[in-house]
């Protein structure tokens, strides 16, 4: 399977390496860059958290694609424009500790950061504000409202709003920013399903370890210090580790 031959047989050494040396870097959102999972939260907020819960336990059973399953979920919450904003006051995402520091110095590096997530954009966007990652570097489903704010559905031509699309975004991110290296670093199977195009994923466990991540990554980290370690280390350090 494609899967097990770019993610199962890189090797950690090789992978730390491209790491040092990649270009762009994508990063998940949910989960990895903050500790919160959006939609999980906001149908919490809105009173339906356990149905919502029951859908995504039916959609990970098999038979459903992302896009349905996030229709169905979606229909559930049915969130209106002011619940989101008010869910946004109430509710700031806490962050993942480390990330800050991380996507700083790969700012430093002149690395390109990229946000990719099935998450919204309205809910994400305070998130890349925070950690000075432009609009244009966020790839979000975006919610649509109706004239007296009620839901009316998301966007479907967004490209994270169905099965695969993770793996769509990489492929966009190279083609339009000419980007010749990236690493996808992501919690979920859906993150891991980016490389290829990514050519290179690192998992990522430091608010919840899926076991399929685990054990089919090649890097697997729970704190993004090591992340960090790693752009650091001097030529010696590499030569002699």
């Amino acid at each position: 399977m494609p899967l097990e031959c770019s993610v199962m047989t890189t090797s950690k050494e090789y992978l730390q390496k491209l790491w040092r040396e990649a270009d762009a870097v994508c990063f998940d959102v949910d989960s990895t860059v903050i500790k919160d999972e959006g939609l999980d939260d906001l149908a919490n907020y809105c009173g339906v958290g356990p149905q919502v819960e029951a859908m995504t336990l039916k959609a990970m059973g098999g038979g459903m694609t992302f896009r349905e399953a996030l229709t169905q979920r979606l229909n559930i919450v049915k969130p209106t424009r002011q619940t989101v904003e008010n869910f946004i006051v109430d509710h700031p995402s806490t962050f993942s500790p480390n990330i800050k520091e991380l996507i700083a110095l790969l700012n430093s590096l002149n690395k390109q950061v990229y946000l990719v997530t099935g998450g919204f954009r309205s809910i994400i966007t305070p998130v890349a504000n925070d950690l000075n990652i432009p609009q244009e570097h966020l790839f979000a489903n975006t919610l649509h409202f109706n004239e007296d704010g009620s839901y009316a559905g998301f966007d479907t031509s967004s490209l994270t709003s169905e099965s695969g699309g993770k793996a769509r975004v990489v492929q966009h991110i190279k083609d339009t920013y000419k980007v010749k290296t990236v690493v996808f670093v992501g919690d979920g199977a859906t993150d891991m399903e980016a490389c290829p195009p990514a050519d290179g994923f690192i998992g990522y466990g430091g608010n919840v370890v899926r076991a399929a991540v685990k054990k089919n990554a090649a890097w697997f980290v729970t704190d993004f210090q090591e992340l960090i370690d790693q752009l650091t280390k001097t030529t010696n350090e590499i030569h002699t580790s």
